[in-house]
């Protein structure tokens, strides 16, 4: 059985950083391509970037390009996402995912899912 276990979620202050973590059981993530999508209130849930099963490659929506970065560890089957400037158009429920399809982005594309962490950006 996956499973998808978020870490690191909180408050912070705009301009201030957080470094989430996806732990992973059942599934090796080096073998597949981990994805992070966000959800504000009121909002869908969309894609915030992905990394590929290597680790070679990552690709990032551009709202958060330059701020974000996405890392694996695989001696600890973790996934991070390294979160840096935040503002508060950032605040949202993030969730790590993953895929058997390389580099995906679509919601649809992903097979499991965390449960979320919540991030919460004061200005």
């Amino acid at each position: 059985q996956v499973q998808l276990v978020e870490s690191g979620g909180g408050l912070v202050q705009a301009g201030g950083s957080l470094r989430l973590s996806c732990a992973a059981s059942g599934r090796t993530v080096r073998r597949y391509s981990m994805g992070w999508f966000r959800q504000a209130p009121g909002k869908e849930r969309e894609f915030v970037g992905v990394i590929s099963w290597n680790g070679g490659s990552t690709y990032y929506v551009d709202s958060v390009k330059g701020r974000f970065t996405i890392s694996k560890n695989n001696a600890k089957n973790t996934v991070y996402l390294q979160m840096t400037t935040l503002n508060p158009e950032d605040t949202a429920v993030y969730y790590c995912a993953s895929t058997t399809r390389y580099m995906a982005r679509r919601r649809d594309e992903f097979d499991y899912w965390g449960q979320g962490t919540q991030v919460t950006v004061s200005s």
